[in-house]
């Protein structure tokens, strides 16, 4: 059996989750909580929080603290996979994961370069 790198596995693996699809599908378009996303992926809230642990660990999804009109405070979660590439080579497979920038991020970096000028 050729050699392929353990993350190709794991990640490969993840990405065949029928649940953590769902889960990067719907947190493309706007940052939604774990129950959101427990009930829209028709799923227990515990593996609604195992899938994100797993795709937070990658870089995939992000998570944010958000706080309600009452002056109570939630996660959030928000997609940043853009592309996955699996490339076949004679050493084995590689994975390159493309991950969106936050606006958050990109408007940080923005400033940085305005004051380092």
């Amino acid at each position: 059996m050729e050699h392929v790198d353990e993350d190709v596995r794991e990640i490969g693996a993840l990405l065949a989750d029928e649940t953590t699809q769902q889960i990067l599908i719907e947190t493309t378009t706007e940052p939604m909580s774990a129950d959101e996303l427990s009930d829209a992926c028709d799923v227990s809230p515990q593996t609604v929080y195992r899938r994100l642990e797993d795709l937070i660990e990658y870089g995939m999804v992000t998570e944010d603290l958000e706080l309600d009109d009452d002056g109570h405070h939630y996660n959030v979660y928000t997609a940043t996979l853009d592309r996955v590439i699996i490339e076949l080579t004679s050493d084995g497979f590689t994975l390159e994961l493309s991950l969106r920038e936050r606006m958050a991020a990109r408007f940080t970096q923005f400033v940085d370069e305005v004051r380092d000028r």
